[in-house]
């Protein structure tokens, strides 16, 4: 690993996310909250580190898939510590490490919370709550391989390191146009929702919020009781709208918006998406007009839809306490949990195209033990999966299970009962936010103890870049040949 490239570039994705530290300024002025110095030296400490790293190390041109993966991984580790500071400083969160959660929270869009009175909040910190996540939803290496010409050198590798899912789709032959493509797209369909919000009758400043945490299947809300703060059903319909849309494959809608809106049914993985939604809503609703949850079907139907859709997109919001569902309807949702969204959206989880390749291969081993020489090619749609790819998914399967058993053990050895505990790592693996009980939609984390936490913060970073970016760091091979940093004096020598 050339440890000066990969910190030089990290400088520089620090200066960036110093920029961004100032964007709720404008809303502390407007406001009148107060919160001005603590964005501002924030934003100025970032700047001095950036800077330091910038002035210290030199830039490499030839960085490989080794350096690709340690930049993305610490890039993300080291924003969400400075994104922190503001929470911090400001004393709206007394804990430097209930304020990491929040932000490392916020980043990888899982939603969960140490608050228990978000609506205390100055506006300027609820804005820098959803804009974490709406920075994280498309990814931080992306944005900046989008604004920014610096990455250029080994963009491919980042590009590959951050983005969910087992492959990567190149919209266009240069990287970089690639992540603008896709960043337009985010941005598009933002703008689209905070006007359709505003329609609806919500002021300009929660519409903006609540798109961000929309289109990055995120789940932060400005409000203690969430989106069931509107009892709306033009408004849940189109959080559900956008939920969905942000759960499948961002390069769907940009064929879509190319006019091609037939891509998103000849795919197959946005088909079984689709599927399991309709199915799981369905299921849901008759399991509670059974129990007699809800005296009103409509309601039912539209509570049973967005909970489906905001826990299958990973999202994270409510309209209702779905922990008081029957156990069936609970459980199903924790399922849900575990498949997330379409590879290439922002939402979380194992994704759907792993699980429906992982079923497709077990039916092709049970095909070959009733028929030995069959040979059964694995397709998705007309295409051949690779092998390696097939090696992927079923490793990434073995990492996942793992992490799982791994984080859930040390959880529950610190006190937590055994369904918060596995439910918290479920919730914070797949970015999601609730989980069950103590950690449930009407509750948060900040009960949790503090190694507890860490753990949590873990799971979150592990699920975000897809467990291998960070599992590798883990690896002794990784280390090895790892080039020791020349400062940029020595550099000129």
């Amino acid at each position: 690993m050339k440890v000066a490239g990969v910190l030089n570039i990290l400088g520089k994705l620090l200066l960036l996310l110093s920029l961004m530290l100032l964007t709720p300024v404008p809303f502390s002025i407007y406001y009148h909250d107060g919160m001005i110095s603590s964005f501002v030296f924030s934003s100025i400490l970032g700047l001095l580190m950036g800077t330091g790293l910038v002035a210290l190390f030199p830039p490499d041109n030839d960085l490989g898939f080794k350096d690709g993966f340690a930049i993305v991984a610490f890039s993300w580790l080291i924003i969400a510590l400075l994104g922190a500071l503001p929470y911090r400083i400001s004393g709206a969160i007394p804990s430097y490490v209930d304020a990491f959660f929040e932000s490392m929270s916020g980043f990888t869009t899982t939603g969960s919370t140490i608050l228990s009175d978000i609506e205390v909040l100055p506006r300027s910190m609820l804005f820098w709550r959803a804009m974490t996540h709406w920075l994280g939803g498309m990814g931080i290496i992306v944005l900046t391989l989008a604004i920014l010409p610096f990455l250029g050198i080994g963009g491919m590798q980042l590009f590959q390191a951050e983005v969910p899912g087992p492959t990567k789709d190149r919209l266009t032959p240069r990287i970089q146009d690639t992540a603008r493509i896709l960043w337009s797209v985010y941005l598009l369909m933002t703008i689209v929702e905070t006007l359709l919000l505003m329609l609806g009758g919500v002021d300009f400043f929660n519409a903006l919020t609540h798109s961000f945490a929309t289109l990055a299947t995120g789940g932060f809300s400005t409000f203690n009781s969430s989106i069931a703060h509107y009892d709306s059903t033009y408004i849940h319909l189109v959080i559900i709208v956008f939920m969905f849309l942000a759960g499948a494959n961002f390069s769907l809608h940009f064929r879509a918006l190319g006019g091609n809106l037939r891509a998103y049914w000849e795919d197959e993985e946005f088909r079984l998406y689709a599927c399991i939604v309709l199915v799981s809503t369905i299921a849901i609703f008759m399991v509670n007009a059974g129990a007699v949850i809800y005296k009103d079907n409509l309601l039912n139907l539209r509570d049973s839809l967005f909970q489906v859709v905001s826990i299958m997109t990973t999202t994270g919001f409510g309209t209702a306490d779905f922990d008081l569902w029957p156990p069936f309807a609970k459980m199903l949702l924790v399922t849900l949990m575990f498949v997330g969204g379409c590879a290439g959206s922002t939402g979380g989880g194992i994704k759907v195209v792993r699980c429906l390749l992982f079923f497709k291969y077990a039916r092709s081993q049970l095909k070959r033990l009733v028929h030995p020489r069959q040979v059964e090619t694995i397709k998705m749609g007309n295409m051949k999966v690779p092998q390696d790819v097939m090696i992927g998914i079923l490793s990434f399967f073995a990492i996942y299970i793992a992490v799982f058993i791994g984080a859930s053990l040390a959880v529950t050895a610190m006190g937590v009962d055994i369904v918060t505990g596995p439910t918290a790592v479920v919730a914070t693996l797949n970015n999601i936010g609730p989980g069950l009980h103590l950690v449930g939609p009407s509750r948060n984390f900040g009960h949790l103890p503090s190694m507890a936490k860490l753990v949590l913060i873990f799971c979150m970073l592990a699920g975000r870049l897809e467990l291998y970016t960070v599992a590798i760091l883990f690896t002794p091979e990784f280390w090895k040949m790892t080039r020791k940093p020349k400062f940029r004096w020595s550099a000129k020598k």
